[in-house]
C-alpha cells in the first residue's frame, strides 16, 4: 500500500465510515474496476469503439454514488453492517438502491464479458444493446438512491425540529 492508497483510505474512512455505506460504495467501485478490466481485453475494432462511451458513462456515475454514500453516512452513521433505523424505513430503501446499483454494475461487467465470448456478430446485430440496457438499470438505481437520500434529509430535518 503506497502513500496515495493510504491517504485515500483515510479520506474514505472520514467520508464514508467503515460500515454499511462504505461497503455499498466499495461494491460499486469493485464493479466499475471489473468492467474496466474486462474492457481492456476487448480487441480493437467497432465493438470497442461502441463500448468506450458506455464505459465513460459508468465512470461518470461514481461521484454520484460517493456523494449519496457520504451523505447517508453523515445523516445516519453506520460503522457496522446494520441498517440505521428510521421512522419511515428510508435508510433501508436507500441501502437497497445503492446495493442494487452495485449488483447491476456487476451484471453489466458480466454482459461485457459475454460480448467478448460471443464470436462474430452476424446479420448486423449490436452487441452493445445489452450493455447499454444494463447501464440504464444502474443509472435508475442511482437515481432511486438519490431520491431516497432526499427523503432521508427531509426526515432528518423533521426529527431535528
Amino acid at each position: 500500500m503506497g502513500i496515495k492508497d493510504f491517504l485515500q483510505s483515510r479520506r474514505d474512512d472520514a467520508e464514508l465510515g467503515q460500515g454499511l455505506w462504505r461497503r455499498t460504495h466499495d461494491r460499486f467501485v469493485r464493479g466499475l474496476d471489473r468492467f474496466h478490466q474486462i474492457l481492456e481485453r476487448v480487441p480493437a475494432g467497432p465493438t470497442l469503439e461502441e463500448i468506450v462511451p458506455l464505459a465513460n458513462e459508468l465512470a461518470d456515475l461514481l461521484p454520484r454514488v460517493r456523494i449519496v454514500a457520504a451523505e447517508a453516512h453523515r445523516l445516519a452513521p453506520s460503522d457496522s453492517q446494520d441498517i440505521p433505523a428510521s421512522p419511515t424505513g428510508v435508510y433501508s430503501d436507500l441501502h437497497r438502491a445503492l446495493s442494487r446499483a452495485g449488483n447491476a454494475l456487476a451484471l453489466t461487467a458480466e454482459a461485457l464479458a459475454m460480448t467478448r465470448c460471443a464470436g462474430d456478430c452476424l446479420n448486423g446485430c449490436t452487441r452493445t444493446e445489452s450493455i447499454a440496457r444494463r447501464i440504464d438499470t444502474v443509472k435508475q438505481h442511482i437515481s432511486d438512491a438519490e431520491t431516497y437520500l432526499e427523503q432521508a434529509r427531509c426526515e432528518a430535518q423533521q426529527t431535528a425540529s
